[in-house]
């Protein structure tokens, strides 16, 4: 119960080692992880084309072209289908000029997902790309395993699947097939964002901590503890008083908790522990779990995580913001060489 008396999260060991994260430079190594992370987009993706499969199917009989993306079409009820849901939250949250402005916002937004979503597909055309039966039910066993119900027996859920395993192979093979990030660039966005990898000033502390059997009982427990710090200011061992008289779980340990960094701790305590001196002990201080005396045993200024710590961290952000900007770059191709046209 040691956070919930003191801490806000767990204390770190007394002796914490950072291990060497022995990163690869480049980031060919993350390729398992990445199709993981794809591949559990593929639930909430399928998902939404599932719903607006079945808006399709109630949409009016009167229909209209919106857009025209090379040889394909897109309906209205199509577009319609795909901002149903967004249209209801909107038309709950906003009135008058907001509203029109939010939903008009919503209907390009939809529109322009469906146009690439378009053109990604009749570029795995073209490149050949398609899958199997196979992964086809491997996704739904994975949808159904995440607890969503899933009838692939029926045509347009078993096309939607297919077409998100579709965007996902393509993507993956036009735009992060060949990806890497050099040590170069590791470096670089390390000096560059230093703040991020910024560790708080670091406390090694120990407590004494007398908690009240019930709330009529504050007041002898604001004596007790009054009691224990003049001890304390009289030179008493703070390790024998905790071992002793404290009744926190750490008492058995001579009242160490161990290091922690500032943000981790009750806002009382570390209020006190931020003027504390090396050495020193605070005056009992009452939080709802009962009365704290602090011993600062060592204080550490705030410091950078070493770059080898923080490598594969490193690696993991340029490789995602790398891998958007390809898309994007790739996107803009595909539109480029496109003939497209919309008539909403």
């Amino acid at each position: 119960m040691l956070c919930a008396l003191i801490l806000l999260h767990q204390p770190r060991p007394l002796h914490d080692a950072h291990p060497d994260a022995g990163v690869p430079g480049t980031c060919r190594a993350e390729n398992g992880a990445r199709l993981r992370r794809l591949a559990q987009g593929l639930v909430a993706a399928l998902l939404m084309l599932l719903i607006a499969g079945r808006s399709v199917e109630a949409a009016p009989t009167t229909d209209r072209i919106v857009a025209v993306v090379n040889t394909e079409l897109i309906t209205l009820s199509e577009l319609k289908a795909q901002t149903d849901a967004d249209e209801k939250r909107i038309r709950d949250q906003y009135r008058g000029a907001e509203l029109q402005r939010r939903l008009h916002q919503a209907e390009y937004t939809a529109l322009t997902r469906m146009i690439e979503h378009k053109l990604q597909l009749q570029m795995a055309k073209a490149k050949g790309v398609e899958v199997t039966d196979e992964e086809i039910a491997n996704a739904v066993k994975e949808m159904q395993r995440q607890g969503e119900k899933v009838d692939d027996t029926k045509p347009d859920v078993k096309k939607a699947i297919k077409e998100q395993l579709i965007l996902l192979r393509v993507v993956d093979r036009e735009v992060r097939g060949n990806l890497m990030v050099s040590e170069t660039e590791l470096q670089r966005y390390y000096l560059q964002h230093q703040s991020q990898f910024l560790l708080p000033e670091e406390y090694l502390i120990s407590q004494i901590l007398i908690v009240p059997s019930s709330d009529e009982d504050r007041a002898a427990a604001r004596a007790k503890a009054a009691a224990i710090y003049a001890e304390l200011k009289q030179g008493a061992d703070f390790a024998d008083l905790a071992l002793r008289r404290s009744d926190g779980p750490e008492a058995s340990r001579g009242g160490a908790l161990g290091y922690v960094r500032q943000g981790e701790l009750l806002p009382p305590i570390e209020r006190a522990l931020a003027t504390l001196e090396t050495g020193k002990v605070t005056e009992p201080i009452e939080t709802p779990q009962g009365l704290h005396i602090i011993r600062l045993e060592e204080k550490n200024p705030p410091q950078f995580r070493p770059f080898a710590e923080v490598k594969m961290e490193i690696q993991g952000l340029v490789y995602r913001q790398k891998s958007e900007d390809t898309y994007q770059a790739w996107i803009r191709t595909l539109k480029d060489k496109a003939y497209i046209e919309v008539k909403f």
